[in-house]
């Protein structure tokens, strides 16, 4: 259903409801406020909203089309507003967004939901338990409405800075899956950045919009609300920043556990060439004296000194001499 709720309030008091039509024109014929809340209106809804009230084109168009980023724009008389509250969901470690558009005109407000959150039901009926503050007109329930979004951020903050806290804890522990959680991080607190960051110079500019509306010197409600979102905007912008060193900090980890597993190979490759070197040194030695043994045990008739009387001492000399020769050079090259 489109129209969530719509009431007349004369001097902050509830004093009728009805359809759209009907509330405006009777806002208009008693000097008071039309406030109607809309969820998910039809293009035909919308627009013919529109036409009662001389909203601009472009943010009809906007309303519609929804995924908007936080803005506020000014169409005469009127200021259009687009508020992005979020929650925390702590289990998938993840920020959920919505989107509320508000018109704030000299008497109504038009506030359209294109999600669940924020519940405009309760600050509808936080205001209407403060009369003083609803009889201020329509930037009063405009201030009520974006005080309830930046208090909402309030709890996503300490979300993602527990998740951030739990983070420096993990990358020191070799956890494989710490940079996959990094990025998923990085990913919901840019778009945090993104809801929050427009939100100073927006009510900066309420400030002074209401300033000209009212014809004081100052709107102290929308500068308190001014506060807690700088204060927010900065809390998000350090996350980001301690997640980008974060993320240097766990490349520069893997680096170095990448250049000790290096070393330890080439280690390895190095003890293993040692034990080739005396594995082929102890070869080269013992093939020498084989080598004789097997040209003088080939038992022909006809050999050169097979019958020397010296040829046995001979040949046991030149296995002697060969093994010793060869065991002095690679022990003095180092393979053995």
């Amino acid at each position: 259903m489109p129209l969530v709720d719509a009431a007349v309030y004369v001097r902050g008091q509830r004093v009728a409801g009805g359809s759209v039509a009907d509330v405006i024109t009777d806002a208009r014929a008693r000097g008071g406020m039309a406030w109607i809340g809309l969820y998910r209106p039809t293009e035909t809804e919308m627009r013919d909203i529109a036409h009662l009230l001389g909203l601009h084109e472009l943010a009809v168009e906007d309303t519609l089309k929804g995924h908007q980023r936080a803005k506020l724009e000014r169409y005469g008389e009127i200021t259009f507003m687009v508020l992005q509250p979020a929650r925390y969901l702590d289990e998938s470690e993840t920020v959920e967004f919505g989107e509320v558009h508000l018109f704030l005109g000299p008497d109504f407000v038009i506030t359209v939901r294109h999600a669940e959150n924020p519940d405009l039901g309760a600050v509808r009926r936080r205001l209407e338990q403060r009369p003083e503050v609803l009889s201020q007109g329509p930037y009063a329930v405009g201030w009520a409405i974006c005080d309830d979004v930046v208090d909402q951020y309030a709890p996503v903050v300490a979300g993602l800075e527990n998740d951030i806290d739990e983070i420096e804890d993990q990358l020191f522990s070799g956890d494989p899956d710490v940079s996959k959680r990094i990025f998923g991080l990085q990913r919901e607190v840019v778009d945090l950045q993104h809801a929050t960051s427009p939100l100073v110079d927006m009510f900066d500019r309420m400030q002074k919009i209401v300033m000209e509306s009212t014809g004081k010197t100052e709107a102290p409600a929308f500068r308190d609300v001014d506060d807690h979102a700088r204060r927010v905007v900065d809390k998000v912008d350090t996350f980001r920043s301690t997640l980008a060193s974060a993320l240097t900090v766990h490349a520069i980890l893997v680096e170095q556990e990448s250049n000790e597993e290096m070393r330890r190979m080439t280690e390895f490759g190095l003890q293993q060439n040692d034990q080739v070197k005396k594995v082929s040194g102890w070869a080269a030695i013992l093939f020498a004296p084989t080598l004789v043994g097997t040209i003088y045990g080939m038992n022909f008739d006809y050999m050169p000194e097979l019958h020397w009387t010296f040829g046995y001492p001979l040949a046991v000399l030149a296995m002697l001499g060969t093994s010793v020769t060869l065991y002095v050079v690679f022990k003095r090259k180092g393979w053995l």
